[in-house]
């Protein structure tokens, strides 16, 4: 359980740490290492686009995570990493792919060991994509279980943003684009400033 690998795993590792339980988690870290390794240039063409708003602070973000089977896009630990990731963003702003890495997780992970966690523990190559962070008015949408994400930023003063019809309009406008992607049959996060 502390470690999310496979029965057969944990027992081969504490067998060769003679019972140690702590060198046998790091036995399983290190060979998660390895596995991580074999697994990079596995394709990873499935996954899901997940939004994530930050009402209080008024930030939006859009990111994209891609395993290799869309059984695993649909799993709750990766989908849960995914929304780590997204709150990441929102709270660290990142530029690249390469700086979000680096970030923290809520649970005081970088991103960057969470991902290798992931790929240890659900055994499928994993690669965080592509991701989008706007400031101000935004609105969020997704689609399909993850197929298809729209965020919209619109310059709105902040009193007609208050209205309570604004928020209905946008995410009128935001299903909108996501319908005109779901014609095009596309995997995508999609941003309008």
């Amino acid at each position: 359980e502390r470690t999310g690998c496979g029965m057969m795993d944990c027992k081969k590792a504490l067998t060769e740490a003679g019972g140690d339980m702590e060198k046998a988690i790091e036995l399983l870290r290190e060979k998660g290492l390895a596995a991580q390794a074999k697994k990079s240039g596995r394709i990873a063409a499935e996954g899901i686009v997940y939004t994530y708003v930050d009402e209080e602070k008024k930030v939006g973000v859009v990111i994209e995570v891609n395993a290799e089977t869309d059984f695993v896009a649909k799993n709750d630990s990766f989908q849960s990493f995914v929304a780590s990731c997204a709150k990441s963003v929102a709270e660290q702003n990142p530029a690249t792919v390469e700086e979000l890495m680096t970030c923290k997780t809520d649970d005081q992970f970088t991103v960057e060991e969470a991902l290798r966690e992931k790929i240890l523990t659900i055994g499928e190559n994993m690669k965080i994509r592509r991701f989008a962070r706007y400031e101000g008015e935004v609105v969020t949408y997704s689609h399909g279980g993850g197929r298809i994400g729209v965020m919209v930023k619109f310059d709105a003063p902040a009193d007609i943003a208050a209205k309570d019809g604004f928020k209905a309009m946008a995410k009128d406008v935001a299903m909108q684009i996501a319908a005109e992607i779901g014609r095009a049959h596309v995997r995508t996060p999609v941003t309008l400033g």
